[in-house]
């Protein structure tokens, strides 16, 4: 069910490394995206595939991981991703990319959770970096980056507690909790 998908998806931070993607894994989540809603269906999106050990590395300097774990500067290696999908939007069919990356990377995601595996979208990007690792031209914008493996912690949601607190965190046996609100909290009548 898609409930159970959504559930499952959650955002993994530490993988086993060793598990490998194929290509044609990737293209696959990649298609999904491809039949994605795109907004004035203009397409604009473009995306660099990554699965092999040489260019993960030259991927993974270049993301920062978790944004609330002031403690962790990511995954060590053995944890780090399996597979890399980078998402562009390309400038010479549009020059705004409204919500089209965010359709396409949960499509890509709910198709991995789907599969087996797990990935984290991540926003937080040294893009010139990236850019110069992957030679990626100047017409490209650089959007988002998914991360891409066989999830190797735990993820539980729970309840946001009366502080109200959102951040999420790991407990001393690295499994990361995520609060969410009460859905009465967040719909409007």
């Amino acid at each position: 069910m898609l409930r159970d998908l959504i559930e499952k998806n959650r955002s993994y931070r530490r993988f086993y490394q060793e598990f490998a993607i194929e290509k044609e894994l990737l293209e696959t989540l990649v298609d999904y995206a491809r039949l994605s809603a795109s907004a004035g269906n203009k397409q604009p999106l473009k995306y660099i595939l990554s699965h092999d050990v040489r260019k993960n590395a030259l991927i993974f300097p270049h993301l920062a991981w978790a944004g609330y774990l002031q403690d962790w500067p990511g995954p060590a290696e053995g944890e780090r991703p399996s597979a890399y999908i980078v998402i562009l939007g390309d400038t010479t069919i549009s020059k705004n990319f409204w919500c089209d990356h965010g359709i396409a990377a949960q499509s890509i995601l709910l198709g991995a959770t789907e599969k087996g595996l797990g990935g984290c979208i991540i926003g937080s990007i040294q893009k010139e970096g990236l850019r110069d690792a992957l030679s990626i031209p100047g017409e490209h914008e650089i959007l988002l980056a998914l991360a891409l493996g066989k999830p190797r912690e735990k993820v539980v949601i729970e309840s946001v507690g009366s502080s109200g607190d959102i951040k999420y965190w790991r407990d001393k046996d690295m499994i990361h909790h995520v609060p969410k609100r009460a859905l009465e909290e967040i719909i409007m009548s």
